[in-house]
């Protein structure tokens, strides 16, 4: 069974679809939904393959690949499904499909190669395929500006990706990653493996939109709905996933590492409170895809590559279902205002991490009891202690106190049940130093100082001129949209042209 269910039915089944759709037909969604479905029930057969041979052998050969493939396969059919229904009378359903399955196809090839070439060659034809996608109403401008500032960056990442491909193949002289990783635990990295993966890193920060080049993913709302749960969803923490595979190498090279976590961590805290000041839902969840991002390529930097990947499953998901039922967003979000604080909030907000800390050490030591070999690095237990800390946040009341009590207690669960599973895919020892674990751990204190300087202190004069600098994203993409259009322009056709005049006209009342 395993031998005939493999990952790449996948992307077989998505390129069949891509090919398809390049035919003159006038039913498209059919055929995308019966592919969609079809590449879901393949990854369940190979999920279910993989639990039989793990149940009778023991082992699980790349079982990365079978997680990812079965993640790719469930999002895709739930966006084909919702974009059905969404673009139902809109014109370009069948340019729309096209490029879905192309980009699907692409992600696909991605998770389930074990060539670097093809892996880089996939991970820059995700891009092309999501210009198109970001592009669906040419006749938006703010549309045509997004996309022309990710295909700039997309271009520097790719250049970026071209240089580390070639050094690891004059070192390794393969393209496999088994290859790599042979090379790599013979000893000390060459200096050429160490520029490698320095390079993999910048493309990997690029791609997933880090400060200062992250404006594109904050735009991106010009696009319909399905395309903006994609990119959040299934392509824009791609670059964790590269990093993690090639996990081997990265935890090797502390340029890198540092890196990833200087980058990372910063971006986390700017995006994290640059989130908190805005009021658009999908505004918000775009900043917060930016910060969560950020946290995973922390993660990476820090050696916790199980935690990265439990971070990039449990993100995607959400990420997909909070803007494909963003109107059940809206109303949580309404009901969370209308509650209100009272005097007792601040106390609340300062004991929540010790309570939670408490808790989840209780429970740590409770597991240990219970799984021999069960342990988790210290900055873990911080990461988590601050991260579950605002589930505490409530009035004076006991129920929900308890309630806020009851939840932790439940993700913390969940969380050490994951995080078991996944440190059973991805083996590696933490590689981080005390200098790196109290960077992060500054970082992640200053971050739920800032949530409780926001929402507690928001009239204070100096806070609110804080707050117009944070609400604006401190202006880092307007630098860098001025500095990178100077040089490389976005050019517009005769009636885009035109419909931006007519705008600027209509604002200033000369049209009705």
């Amino acid at each position: 069974m395993s031998d005939f269910i493999t990952p790449w039915l996948l992307p077989m089944i998505y390129i069949g679809a891509f090919l398809c759709s390049l035919l003159p037909i006038n039913r498209v969604w059919p055929m995308a939904k019966a592919a969609s479905a079809l590449g879901l029930f393949s990854m369940l057969g190979v999920t279910l393959s993989a639990m039989y041979r793990y149940w009778h052998v023991g082992v699980v050969q790349d079982p990365l690949t079978v997680i990812m493939a079965l993640l790719v396969s469930l999002l895709s059919w739930v966006i084909v499904r919702f974009s059905a229904q969404y673009l139902n009378g809109e014109q370009g359903q069948t340019r729309f499909v096209r490029a879905t399955f192309f980009t699907l196809a692409c992600v696909a090839v991605l998770v389930t190669s074990h060539n670097i070439a093809l892996i880089a060659l996939a991970w820059s034809a995700t891009s092309v395929g999501l210009h198109y996608l970001l592009t669906f109403y040419p006749q938006r401008k703010a549309a045509q500006i997004v996309a022309h500032k990710k295909f700039i960056v997309s271009r520097i990442a790719d250049l970026c990706l071209l240089v580390g491909v070639t050094l690891i193949y004059q070192s390794v002289g393969s393209f496999q990653l088994e290859a790599l990783s042979q090379t790599v635990s013979q000893g000390p990295l060459s200096t050429q493996l160490s520029i490698a993966a320095v390079m993999f890193a910048i493309t990997a920060v690029l791609k997933t939109a880090q400060l200062p080049l992250h404006g594109w993913l904050i735009q991106v709302m010009e696009a319909p709905t399905p395309i903006s749960a994609l990119l959040h969803a299934g392509v824009v923490n791609m670059g964790g996933f590269v990093l993690i595979r090639i996990a081997d190498l990265i935890g090797l090279a502390p340029v890198a590492q540092w890196l990833l976590i200087a980058i990372g961590s910063v971006t986390a805290l700017l995006a994290g409170v640059v989130m908190m000041t805005r009021i658009s839902i999908k505004v918000r969840l775009a900043w917060s895809t930016c910060a969560q991002m950020g946290f995973m390529l922390m993660e990476i930097g820090l050696g916790l590559y199980e935690l990265a990947l439990l971070h990039l499953v449990a993100h995607s998901l959400y990420k997909a279902y909070a803007f494909l039922s963003s109107g059940q967003v809206v109303e949580h979000t309404v009901i969370q205002q209308m509650r209100g604080n009272n005097k007792h909030t601040l106390i609340i907000m300062i004991l929540a991490p010790f309570v939670s800390s408490g808790v989840v050490f209780g429970l740590l030591l409770i597991w240990q009891g219970l799984f021999v070999g069960f342990e988790l690095p210290p900055v873990v237990l911080v990461i988590l202690s601050f991260g579950l800390a605002p589930l505490l946040w409530s009035n004076t009341c006991a129920s929900l106190a308890m309630l806020g009590l009851v939840r932790v207690v439940l993700v913390t669960q969940m969380y050490f049940a994951w995080h078991w599973l996944f440190a059973q895919v991805i083996r590696t020892e933490p590689s981080h130093g005390l200098w790196a674990v109290s960077w992060v751990i500054g970082v992640f204190m200053l971050l739920y100082l800032a949530q409780i300087v926001i929402s507690l202190f928001v009239n204070n004069r100096q806070i609110q001129r804080f707050y117009t600098w944070a609400y604006h994203g401190f202006f880092l993409d307007e630098t860098f949209t001025r500095f990178t259009f100077k040089y490389w322009p976005a050019r517009f056709s005769p009636r885009q042209a035109q419909t931006w005049v007519i705008r600027e006209k209509s604002s200033m009342g000369e049209y009705v």
